[in-house]
């Protein structure tokens, strides 16, 4: 499934964003610092579970922590989860 997901910043808040058959999913972070964010919630409404919906919004932190320069700490019991099965985002994990 290709998602178009977007990326929503506030001054200290943030999150990743997309909606599937009208469902919105997002995982939300919070800025520590300009080098560190906390990744602390993924909201995937039920008619999108199982679906890869989060574990994509999950590779797009990554991608955007690669790109961006800063590290991820996972707060979130999702993003620790799937941290868990990738011991490669190690890179962007603090």
């Amino acid at each position: 499934m290709s998602l178009d997901i977007t990326r929503e910043d506030g001054d200290t808040k943030g999150r990743f964003v997309t909606v599937v058959d009208g469902h919105e999913a997002e995982l939300t972070f919070s800025r520590m610092s300009e080098h560190a964010i906390i990744a602390d919630h993924t909201g995937v409404p039920e008619e999108l579970k199982g679906q890869g919906v989060g574990r994509a919004l999950v590779e797009a932190l990554i991608a955007d922590a690669r790109a961006g320069g800063y590290k991820i700490v996972p707060l979130c019991p999702f993003v620790r989860a799937q941290y868990a099965r990738h011991p490669e985002w190690s890179d962007v994990m603090q």
